[in-house]
Protein backbone atom coordinates (compact mmCIF):
# COMPACT_ATOMS: atom_id res chain seq x y z
CA UNK A 1 0.00 0.00 0.00
CA UNK A 2 1.40 3.19 -1.06
CA UNK A 3 2.08 6.16 1.83
CA UNK A 4 -0.99 8.17 1.83
CA UNK A 5 1.13 10.89 3.09
CA UNK A 6 2.72 11.08 -0.42
CA UNK A 7 0.25 9.54 -2.56
CA UNK A 8 -3.68 10.05 -2.71
CA UNK A 9 -5.65 6.92 -3.78
CA UNK A 10 -8.59 7.53 -6.22
CA UNK A 11 -10.34 4.34 -5.17
CA UNK A 12 -12.20 1.98 -4.63
CA UNK A 13 -12.92 0.89 -8.52
CA UNK A 14 -15.60 -2.25 -8.79
CA UNK A 15 -14.08 -5.49 -10.78
CA UNK A 16 -16.08 -4.47 -13.89
CA UNK A 17 -14.61 -0.71 -13.48
CA UNK A 18 -11.13 -2.32 -13.76
CA UNK A 19 -11.92 -4.98 -15.98
CA UNK A 20 -12.16 -2.05 -17.91
CA UNK A 21 -9.55 0.12 -17.31
CA UNK A 22 -6.99 -2.73 -17.87
CA UNK A 23 -8.50 -4.17 -21.00
CA UNK A 24 -8.85 -7.24 -19.30
CA UNK A 25 -11.88 -9.97 -19.33
CA UNK A 26 -13.74 -11.27 -16.20
CA UNK A 27 -14.41 -15.15 -16.24
CA UNK A 28 -18.38 -16.07 -16.28
CA UNK A 29 -20.01 -15.30 -13.20
CA UNK A 30 -17.78 -12.93 -12.17
CA UNK A 31 -19.76 -10.58 -9.33
CA UNK A 32 -18.20 -7.87 -11.29
CA UNK A 33 -20.20 -4.78 -8.52
CA UNK A 34 -17.39 -6.20 -5.83
CA UNK A 35 -15.26 -3.20 -4.94
CA UNK A 36 -11.81 -2.86 -4.85
CA UNK A 37 -9.53 -0.58 -2.71
CA UNK A 38 -5.84 -0.48 -3.82
CA UNK A 39 -3.25 -1.98 -5.45
CA UNK A 40 -0.37 -4.40 -3.81
CA UNK A 41 2.57 -7.09 -4.50
CA UNK A 42 1.40 -10.20 -4.48
CA UNK A 43 3.33 -11.30 -1.30
CA UNK A 44 1.80 -8.20 0.68
CA UNK A 45 -1.70 -7.73 -1.23
CA UNK A 46 -4.55 -8.69 0.82
CA UNK A 47 -8.48 -9.19 0.26
CA UNK A 48 -9.14 -5.21 -0.97
CA UNK A 49 -6.65 -5.52 -3.44
CA UNK A 50 -5.50 -5.58 -6.85
CA UNK A 51 -2.29 -7.59 -7.87
CA UNK A 52 -0.36 -9.13 -11.10
CA UNK A 53 1.71 -11.32 -12.44
CA UNK A 54 3.97 -10.73 -15.66
CA UNK A 55 6.42 -13.04 -14.75
CA UNK A 56 6.32 -16.64 -14.35
CA UNK A 57 9.15 -16.61 -11.50
CA UNK A 58 6.50 -15.21 -9.73
CA UNK A 59 4.11 -17.95 -10.11
CA UNK A 60 5.12 -19.49 -6.49
CA UNK A 61 3.95 -16.34 -4.83
CA UNK A 62 0.79 -15.70 -7.28
CA UNK A 63 -0.09 -19.26 -6.24
CA UNK A 64 -0.31 -18.66 -2.83
CA UNK A 65 -1.49 -14.88 -2.72
CA UNK A 66 -4.31 -13.44 -0.77
CA UNK A 67 -4.47 -10.49 -2.91
CA UNK A 68 -8.81 -10.37 -4.19
CA UNK A 69 -7.84 -9.60 -7.53
CA UNK A 70 -4.83 -10.23 -9.68
CA UNK A 71 -4.20 -9.31 -13.49
CA UNK A 72 -2.93 -12.26 -15.29
CA UNK A 73 -2.33 -14.19 -18.71
CA UNK A 74 -5.06 -16.48 -19.31
CA UNK A 75 -2.07 -19.14 -19.33
CA UNK A 76 -1.76 -19.05 -15.38
CA UNK A 77 -5.20 -18.97 -14.61
CA UNK A 78 -5.02 -22.43 -13.51
CA UNK A 79 -2.36 -21.92 -10.55
CA UNK A 80 -4.73 -18.92 -9.07
CA UNK A 81 -5.69 -19.60 -5.42
CA UNK A 82 -9.24 -19.98 -4.28
CA UNK A 83 -11.14 -16.33 -3.86
CA UNK A 84 -8.54 -14.87 -6.04
CA UNK A 85 -10.81 -13.07 -9.02
CA UNK A 86 -8.91 -12.75 -12.42
CA UNK A 87 -8.80 -10.05 -15.01
CA UNK A 88 -7.50 -12.06 -17.82
CA UNK A 89 -5.30 -10.29 -20.84
CA UNK A 90 -2.27 -11.15 -22.43
CA UNK A 91 -0.92 -7.40 -21.25
CA UNK A 92 -1.01 -8.01 -17.58
CA UNK A 93 1.79 -5.39 -16.90
CA UNK A 94 0.18 -2.79 -19.17
CA UNK A 95 -3.15 -3.49 -17.80
CA UNK A 96 -1.21 -3.41 -14.01
CA UNK A 97 0.10 -0.06 -15.26
CA UNK A 98 -3.25 1.46 -16.25
CA UNK A 99 -4.75 0.16 -13.10
CA UNK A 100 -2.11 1.68 -10.66
CA UNK A 101 -2.78 4.81 -12.73
CA UNK A 102 -6.74 5.45 -11.90
CA UNK A 103 -5.93 4.60 -8.65
CA UNK A 104 -2.70 6.89 -8.35
CA UNK A 105 -3.66 9.49 -10.94
CA UNK A 106 -1.05 12.07 -11.15
CA UNK A 107 -1.51 15.30 -9.08
CA UNK A 108 -3.50 18.29 -11.20
CA UNK A 109 -1.97 21.55 -10.93
CA UNK A 110 -2.92 23.94 -8.65
CA UNK A 111 -3.47 27.22 -10.88
CA UNK A 112 -2.00 30.36 -10.01
CA UNK A 113 1.76 31.93 -9.06
CA UNK A 114 3.75 31.98 -6.09
CA UNK A 115 4.48 35.28 -4.69
CA UNK A 116 8.02 34.69 -4.62
CA UNK A 117 7.89 33.57 -8.99
CA UNK A 118 9.13 35.76 -10.85
CA UNK A 119 7.67 36.55 -13.97
CA UNK A 120 8.80 38.58 -17.01
CA UNK A 121 5.93 41.10 -17.73
CA UNK A 122 6.48 39.68 -21.42
CA UNK A 123 5.71 36.17 -20.76
CA UNK A 124 2.88 34.68 -21.10
CA UNK A 125 1.35 31.90 -18.68
CA UNK A 126 -1.50 29.71 -20.09
CA UNK A 127 -5.21 28.96 -17.94
CA UNK A 128 -4.89 26.58 -15.64
CA UNK A 129 -0.98 26.61 -15.48
CA UNK A 130 1.10 26.17 -12.18
CA UNK A 131 3.80 28.79 -11.48
CA UNK A 132 5.74 27.16 -7.98
CA UNK A 133 7.51 29.23 -5.49
CA UNK A 134 11.25 30.11 -6.59
CA UNK A 135 10.65 29.87 -10.05
CA UNK A 136 12.05 32.62 -13.01
CA UNK A 137 10.21 33.12 -16.09
CA UNK A 138 12.39 35.14 -18.38
CA UNK A 139 10.53 37.54 -21.08
CA UNK A 140 9.17 35.89 -23.93
CA UNK A 141 8.44 32.57 -22.52
CA UNK A 142 5.32 31.00 -23.10
CA UNK A 143 3.99 28.49 -21.01
CA UNK A 144 0.90 26.46 -22.31
CA UNK A 145 -2.28 25.62 -19.77
CA UNK A 146 -2.47 23.32 -17.30
CA UNK A 147 1.33 22.98 -16.70
CA UNK A 148 3.26 22.87 -13.67
CA UNK A 149 6.80 24.53 -13.11
CA UNK A 150 8.34 23.50 -9.73
CA UNK A 151 10.30 25.20 -7.09
CA UNK A 152 12.93 27.00 -7.90
CA UNK A 153 13.30 26.29 -11.69
CA UNK A 154 14.39 28.86 -14.63
CA UNK A 155 12.49 29.14 -17.67
CA UNK A 156 14.46 31.47 -20.37
CA UNK A 157 14.43 33.74 -22.65
CA UNK A 158 11.91 32.81 -25.41
CA UNK A 159 11.45 29.17 -23.99
CA UNK A 160 8.12 27.61 -25.30
CA UNK A 161 6.62 24.84 -23.08
CA UNK A 162 3.46 22.95 -24.42
CA UNK A 163 0.36 22.33 -22.42
CA UNK A 164 0.22 19.92 -19.90
CA UNK A 165 3.39 19.78 -19.49
CA UNK A 166 5.21 18.83 -16.07
CA UNK A 167 8.58 20.53 -14.89
CA UNK A 168 10.33 19.59 -11.70
CA UNK A 169 12.07 21.53 -9.08
CA UNK A 170 15.49 22.89 -10.03
CA UNK A 171 15.27 22.63 -13.65
CA UNK A 172 16.78 24.67 -15.99
CA UNK A 173 15.38 25.40 -19.65
CA UNK A 174 17.28 27.74 -22.71
CA UNK A 175 17.44 27.90 -25.98
CA UNK A 176 14.30 24.81 -26.31
CA UNK A 177 10.64 24.36 -27.52
CA UNK A 178 9.21 21.60 -25.23
CA UNK A 179 6.11 20.06 -26.96
CA UNK A 180 2.67 18.91 -24.79
CA UNK A 181 2.60 16.84 -21.76
CA UNK A 182 6.26 16.41 -21.34
CA UNK A 183 7.50 15.09 -17.98
CA UNK A 184 10.95 16.71 -16.90
CA UNK A 185 11.91 15.83 -14.07
CA UNK A 186 14.13 17.62 -11.44
CA UNK A 187 17.32 19.46 -11.94
CA UNK A 188 17.44 18.48 -15.72
CA UNK A 189 19.38 20.84 -17.85
CA UNK A 190 18.06 21.52 -21.36
CA UNK A 191 19.37 23.78 -23.92
CA UNK A 192 22.63 24.45 -22.42
CA UNK A 193 25.44 24.68 -24.42
CA UNK A 194 27.21 22.49 -26.50
CA UNK A 195 30.25 21.15 -26.32
CA UNK A 196 31.99 22.48 -29.47
CA UNK A 197 35.44 24.12 -29.84
CA UNK A 198 38.24 24.36 -32.47
CA UNK A 199 41.46 22.52 -30.84
CA UNK A 200 44.64 23.84 -32.03
CA UNK A 201 48.17 24.55 -30.34
CA UNK A 202 47.36 27.98 -29.22
CA UNK A 203 44.33 27.15 -27.83
CA UNK A 204 40.91 25.96 -27.99
CA UNK A 205 38.54 27.99 -29.53
CA UNK A 206 34.91 28.49 -29.05
CA UNK A 207 32.27 27.71 -31.66
CA UNK A 208 28.99 29.38 -31.28
CA UNK A 209 26.10 26.65 -30.60
CA UNK A 210 23.26 28.39 -32.39
CA UNK A 211 20.85 25.61 -32.39
CA UNK A 212 18.05 25.15 -30.16
CA UNK A 213 16.46 21.74 -28.26
CA UNK A 214 13.10 20.37 -29.62
CA UNK A 215 11.73 17.90 -27.60
CA UNK A 216 8.18 16.53 -28.85
CA UNK A 217 5.45 15.84 -27.49
CA UNK A 218 4.94 13.17 -24.47
CA UNK A 219 8.65 13.07 -23.93
CA UNK A 220 9.92 11.92 -19.95
CA UNK A 221 13.42 13.37 -19.12
CA UNK A 222 14.73 11.95 -15.94
CA UNK A 223 16.52 13.63 -12.89
CA UNK A 224 20.11 15.70 -13.67
CA UNK A 225 19.83 14.88 -17.52
CA UNK A 226 21.37 17.01 -19.69
CA UNK A 227 20.48 18.00 -23.34
CA UNK A 228 22.98 20.29 -25.10
CA UNK A 229 21.39 23.04 -27.78
CA UNK A 230 22.56 21.92 -31.44
CA UNK A 231 25.72 24.09 -32.93
CA UNK A 232 23.56 24.72 -35.96
CA UNK A 233 21.31 22.03 -36.24
CA UNK A 234 18.94 21.38 -33.67
CA UNK A 235 18.73 18.74 -31.02
CA UNK A 236 15.63 16.99 -31.36
CA UNK A 237 13.81 14.48 -29.06
CA UNK A 238 11.28 12.03 -30.71
CA UNK A 239 7.95 12.03 -29.57
CA UNK A 240 6.95 9.48 -26.82
CA UNK A 241 10.93 9.29 -25.96
CA UNK A 242 12.00 7.85 -22.34
CA UNK A 243 14.80 9.52 -21.13
CA UNK A 244 16.29 7.91 -17.42
CA UNK A 245 18.09 9.98 -14.67
CA UNK A 246 21.51 10.85 -15.68
CA UNK A 247 22.08 11.31 -19.12
CA UNK A 248 24.05 12.92 -21.19
CA UNK A 249 22.71 13.94 -24.97
CA UNK A 250 24.97 16.31 -27.00
CA UNK A 251 24.66 18.66 -29.49
CA UNK A 252 23.03 17.96 -32.97
CA UNK A 253 21.92 14.86 -31.63
CA UNK A 254 18.23 13.34 -33.43
CA UNK A 255 16.70 10.66 -30.92
CA UNK A 256 13.63 9.37 -32.91
CA UNK A 257 10.18 7.94 -31.65
CA UNK A 258 9.78 6.07 -28.51
CA UNK A 259 13.04 5.57 -28.01
CA UNK A 260 14.59 4.22 -24.45
CA UNK A 261 17.75 5.82 -22.75
CA UNK A 262 18.60 4.11 -19.80
CA UNK A 263 20.78 5.65 -16.39
CA UNK A 264 23.69 7.51 -17.01
CA UNK A 265 23.78 6.40 -21.10
CA UNK A 266 25.69 9.06 -23.32
CA UNK A 267 25.19 10.36 -27.09
CA UNK A 268 28.00 11.71 -28.14
CA UNK A 269 26.96 14.81 -30.61
CA UNK A 270 25.42 14.88 -34.23
CA UNK A 271 24.74 10.86 -34.02
CA UNK A 272 21.50 9.74 -35.07
CA UNK A 273 18.60 7.07 -33.10
CA UNK A 274 15.90 6.30 -35.61
CA UNK A 275 12.76 5.33 -33.89
CA UNK A 276 12.58 2.56 -30.73
CA UNK A 277 15.92 2.42 -30.44
CA UNK A 278 16.91 1.18 -26.91
CA UNK A 279 19.93 1.95 -24.87
CA UNK A 280 21.03 0.41 -21.80
CA UNK A 281 22.66 1.99 -18.60
CA UNK A 282 26.01 3.13 -18.76
CA UNK A 283 26.21 2.16 -22.57
CA UNK A 284 28.14 5.19 -24.56
CA UNK A 285 27.91 6.24 -28.65
CA UNK A 286 30.16 7.94 -30.13
CA UNK A 287 29.78 10.94 -32.43
CA UNK A 288 28.73 11.03 -36.36
CA UNK A 289 26.90 8.00 -36.03
CA UNK A 290 23.43 6.04 -37.04
CA UNK A 291 21.92 3.66 -34.85
CA UNK A 292 19.01 1.91 -37.06
CA UNK A 293 15.14 1.52 -35.85
CA UNK A 294 14.43 -0.72 -33.08
CA UNK A 295 18.58 -1.70 -32.24
CA UNK A 296 19.44 -2.71 -28.72
CA UNK A 297 22.15 -1.43 -26.82
CA UNK A 298 23.48 -3.28 -23.96
CA UNK A 299 24.64 -1.80 -20.53
CA UNK A 300 28.14 -0.40 -20.82
CA UNK A 301 28.00 -0.89 -24.43
CA UNK A 302 30.87 1.01 -26.69
CA UNK A 303 29.45 1.79 -29.75
CA UNK A 304 32.06 2.93 -31.99
CA UNK A 305 30.38 2.85 -35.79
CA UNK A 306 27.09 2.71 -37.33
CA UNK A 307 24.14 -0.38 -35.89
CA UNK A 308 21.65 -1.49 -38.34
CA UNK A 309 18.20 -1.26 -38.19
CA UNK A 310 17.07 -4.32 -35.57
CA UNK A 311 20.39 -5.67 -34.20
CA UNK A 312 21.48 -6.15 -30.48
CA UNK A 313 25.02 -5.52 -29.52
CA UNK A 314 27.02 -5.84 -26.57
CA UNK A 315 30.56 -4.60 -25.32
CA UNK A 316 33.11 -2.19 -26.05
CA UNK A 317 33.50 -1.52 -28.87
CA UNK A 318 30.12 -3.24 -29.23
CA UNK A 319 29.66 -6.04 -31.50
CA UNK A 320 26.19 -8.08 -32.59
CA UNK A 321 25.50 -9.98 -28.72
CA UNK A 322 26.47 -13.48 -30.61
CA UNK A 323 29.58 -12.55 -31.61
CA UNK A 324 30.20 -11.06 -27.97
CA UNK A 325 28.81 -14.02 -26.05
CA UNK A 326 31.35 -16.32 -28.63
CA UNK A 327 34.07 -13.96 -27.49
CA UNK A 328 33.53 -14.20 -23.80
CA UNK A 329 33.31 -18.52 -24.31
CA UNK A 330 36.60 -18.32 -26.21
CA UNK A 331 38.01 -16.18 -23.06
CA UNK A 332 36.48 -18.29 -20.63
CA UNK A 333 38.12 -21.31 -22.83
CA UNK A 334 41.41 -19.68 -22.70
CA UNK A 335 41.75 -18.97 -18.92
CA UNK A 336 40.84 -22.48 -18.43
CA UNK A 337 43.59 -23.98 -20.56
CA UNK A 338 45.92 -21.53 -18.68
CA UNK A 339 44.71 -22.52 -15.56
CA UNK A 340 45.83 -26.70 -16.44
CA UNK A 341 49.41 -25.62 -17.90
CA UNK A 342 49.74 -23.78 -14.16
CA UNK A 343 48.26 -26.51 -12.00
CA UNK A 344 50.49 -29.05 -14.58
Amino acid sequence: MADRSFFDNAGPFTLAELAAIAEAELPPGTASDRRLSDVAPLDTAGPDDVSFLDNRRYIGQFAESKAGACIVDPEFAERAPEGMTLLLTKRPYRGYAKVAQAFYPAPQPRPGLHPSAVVDPGAAIGEGTEIGPGVVVAAGAEIGRGCRVEANSVVGESVAIGDGTVVGPNVSLAFCRIGRACQIHAGARIGTRGFGFSMDPEGFVDVPQLGRVLIEDGVEIGANTTIDRGAGPDTVIGAGAKIDNLVQIGHNVRIGRGCVLVAQSGIAGSTVLQDFVAVAAQAGISGHLKVGAGAQIGAKSGVMRDIPSGMTVLGSPARPVRDFFRLVALWERQLKARGKKKDE
